[in-house]
């Protein structure tokens, strides 16, 4: 029961988040650009160390990891372009919007909040020491991941009651992650695939997706700023956990 009521504090960090990227919404661009460096940061200081320190440990080739990384990367890159394609004589200099690409962003994240849900739980199946520390590190980035979907939402178009609605799912999400060990345990040595596809997935969303769109929208030296202090935030989140 520790695991599931662990949880329930990402619940509370993620809709916090999100409240937070709603009363920002006029100043998207700054939201994207922190968003950005904070999710890059997650994958350069919290999954990617994760990953080498689970092959070196278990002597396995870090290729596959890698690999995994990159199926997450094309996955979500391939899904958006095949969403997004236009047919050949529409006007290209229109402004366009896609809020189904913010529902699939939104929802991919969900996946990977569901997994943090999951990660806590694996953790106290090791033992309840490794369950509390990746708990605390869950916790302490569901913020962004609330400010994320919200984000995500907002900037390709969708109104603010669907964006909380994938709020409350990105929220919900870590819970039922949490709830779904209870019935069943992953082998470690399938742990390097499982992050790098998700850092995959993660890396795209935070460096071809929201951080062009924050240029896009408009470009500043503050927008800059943010991005680095995103993931020094992320550095110094990873760090403490």
């Amino acid at each position: 029961m520790i695991p599931i009521i662990l949880s329930a504090g990402t619940f509370l960090s993620t809709l916090l988040g999100g409240v937070v990227a709603l009363r920002l919404r006029d100043r998207l661009h700054l939201v994207m650009g922190l968003t950005a460096g904070v999710l890059v940061g997650l994958v350069a200081f919290e999954l990617l160390p994760e990953i080498f320190a689970l092959v070196s440990e278990r002597r396995l080739d870090a290729t596959w990891a890698m690999l995994a990384l990159m199926m997450g990367f094309l996955t979500f890159h391939i899904a958006e372009k095949t969403i997004l394609i236009h047919r050949g004589h529409e006007d290209q200099y229109a402004s366009h919007r896609h809020p189904h690409v913010g529902v699939l962003s939104a929802l991919a994240l969900s996946g990977h909040s569901f997994l943090d849900g999951v990660g806590i739980g694996l953790g106290f199946q090791v033992s309840p020491a490794v369950g509390i520390i990746v708990a605390v590190a869950v916790i302490s980035h569901d913020f962004s991941d609330g400010l994320n979907t919200i984000t995500l939402m907002l900037v390709h178009g969708n109104p603010s009651r669907r964006a909380v609605g994938l709020l409350l799912v990105d929220a919900l999400a870590p819970v039922a992650g949490a709830i779904s060990t209870l019935f069943f345990s992953v082998p470690r040595a399938g742990l390097p695939l499982y992050l790098g596809f998700f850092a995959g997935f993660l890396l795209y969303i935070g460096a071809s997706d929201i951080l062009p769109e924050a240029h896009s929208q408009k470009s500043t030296s503050a927008t800059v700023v943010l991005t680095v202090v995103g993931a020094a935030f992320a550095f110094v989140v990873t760090r403490f956990a």
